[in-house]
């Protein structure tokens, strides 16, 4: 029993002599002496200790920007922290579906394994003893991850698991996030403190290709091209080509072209970026938007027909109006506050999506809306460009079933056969097949919903059988003016034609006459 107690006693006093002469060698050893005492040392314990340390520090660089890589770890190991670790904290993220995310605490330690390798992490930090720096104090203490492994395993470890660890970490963010809905601000506000090119509110737009109003076909066709587009980074950087895919929606108004872009950002994961051209004063501020936006994006720019005079017609059309505010400078000064002072050119929204500015950054889609797409710019939707062009067309039959079934929760009834005679007869938008099929009250059941929508088909056929008649007559009057404006114009022609023949015989009766009488008079004065 003695000698053990003596034993504990040596030990005892073994460590604490270590700690002694460590104290003595940390505060009066020489400085520039311990570096290669250190180092020596660790080589020593390299060949007793066959375990390699990789740490991942919170904060990096001069202004304590916080390291990707340690968010990234941080993230991977949340769900294996909340599993194993028996000392947690809570950690709040911003712009996150889970704002509260659980890592372990410092000094705890989980295990992880890839391709069969175990590895360890620890969570680890240290509390800086005087402050460097008084102006930039630095935080209270410094942490970091610990990544321990044996050296055997160094080469795999070092290449593919921590690009492994990395790439989830980023997946499992953007998986998380608030998906975010974002408006340009107007120049002048990007200089204040904390100011910002984009505006953002979180997108919680509830269309799906499940809801959307269009064929089957159609849709799925679409979806296999995103999830081509998605898939595509190794394939863009073979070909040389921008990861970036330009769509274009064309279609008369209420034909769901918004609910498109919702539906593709919603099935991708992306946010979107509504860019408003007109408050985009030149093309050096458009290519600054382009630089803030991220990854994983929509660039959207809706009506791009009504945002800039972008027909390739500018210069004809700048002549006119200029000739019109000659003869009339009124006009333009009831104009002057619908005007707009961008100086955005055709040129410049070119090289936004498709020059050498379109590759800062990747995976983005770029959707431009129009209804009248033969006013656009053949250079501005050409293929490379918009390189899937979409008719948002009139309600089909089939689209119509997909309406009944989100808003009747209906596949089938007998009133479907008449509404598909009257859909293949008529011209009538999704939005207002919908708005009919929307019960109004609580006694509006499917059955009120279809006949409502069976007398607007019948009204809207009416109306344009109307308007088609009254189109027809519009245009023969026009036809009629226009062939009586011709008959006049050859009638005066022809009188022109006439007076001019009967001047030209007057004159010349004239001088006929006074040769004559110049022969008589000399005649007379001869005789």
């Amino acid at each position: 029993m003695m000698m053990k107690g003596e034993t504990w006693s040596q030990l005892g006093s073994l460590i604490a002599t270590a700690m002694f002469l460590w104290a003595m060698f940390d505060k009066y050893f020489p400085y520039h002496l311990r570096g290669p005492i250190l180092t020596y040392s660790k080589k020593l314990a390299s060949f007793v200790y066959p375990y390699i340390q990789i740490k991942f520090q919170e904060f990096t660089g001069e202004y304590l920007k916080r390291n990707e890589a340690y968010t990234a770890i941080e993230t991977y190991l949340s769900n294996k922290s909340s599993t194993e670790a028996k000392s947690l904290k809570a950690v709040v993220v911003r712009d996150s579906n889970q704002p509260v995310q659980l890592s372990m605490d410092e000094n705890e330690e989980i295990t992880d394994e890839f391709e069969g390798i175990k590895v360890w992490w620890a969570a680890m930090s240290i509390t800086p003893r005087t402050q460097s720096n008084p102006f930039y104090p630095e935080t209270e203490e410094k942490r970091y991850y610990k990544l321990t492994f044996h050296k055997s395993h160094r080469e795999i470890l070092c290449g593919r698991y921590i690009n492994h660890v990395l790439q989830e970490g980023k997946a499992i963010t953007v998986r998380n996030r608030q998906r975010k809905l974002c408006i340009n601000n107007p120049s002048q506000n990007w200089g204040g403190y904390k100011s910002r090119k984009w505006s953002h509110v979180t997108f919680e737009h509830p269309a799906s290709f499940d809801t959307l109003a269009m064929e089957s076909k159609k849709k799925e066709e679409i979806i296999d091209d995103l999830i081509k587009f998605s898939q595509g980074k190794d394939y863009y950087a073979k070909i040389g080509k921008a990861w970036k895919r330009g769509y274009l929606l064309y279609g008369p108004p209420g034909t769901g072209k918004s609910s498109m872009i919702a539906a593709m950002a919603n099935f991708m994961n992306y946010d979107i970026y509504d860019l408003e051209l007109t408050t985009v004063k030149d093309n050096t501020e458009l290519r600054r938007l382009l630089i803030e936006t991220t990854s994983k994006s929509i660039i959207v720019i809706e009506d791009i027909d009504c945002s800039l005079d972008l027909t390739g017609q500018r210069k004809k059309k700048k002549e006119q109006v200029n000739d019109e505010e000659k003869k009339d400078p009124a006009s333009k000064m009831a104009k002057g506050e619908e005007e707009s002072n961008s100086k955005v050119t055709l040129s410049g929204l070119l090289n936004f999506i498709d020059g050498l500015w379109s590759a800062c950054g990747g995976e983005r889609i770029i959707v431009f809306t129009t209804n009248y797409v033969d006013k656009l710019d053949p250079a501005l939707i050409r293929r490379g460009r918009m390189d899937k062009h979409i008719e948002m067309s009139y309600c089909g039959f089939e689209a119509f079933k997909v309406l009944a079934k989100n808003y009747l929760n209906i596949d089938s009834h007998p009133l479907f056969v008449t509404i598909g005679h009257l859909l293949e007869e008529t011209n009538i938008t999704p939005a207002d097949v919908a708005e009919n099929l929307m019960p109004k009250s609580l006694t509006d059941d499917a059955e009120t919903c279809l006949e409502k929508l069976i007398e607007a088909i019948k009204t809207a056929k009416e109306e344009a059988i109307k308007k088609a008649e009254e189109e027809a007559r519009l245009k023969a009057e026009k036809e009629e003016k226009e062939k009586q404006k011709t008959s006049q114009e050859d009638a005066k022609v022809d009188d022109e034609s006439l007076a001019k023949e009967v001047k030209e015989n007057g004159v010349e009766v004239v001088i006929e006459d006074k040769t004559l009488a110049k022969e008589v008079n000399e005649n007379g004065v001869t005789a």
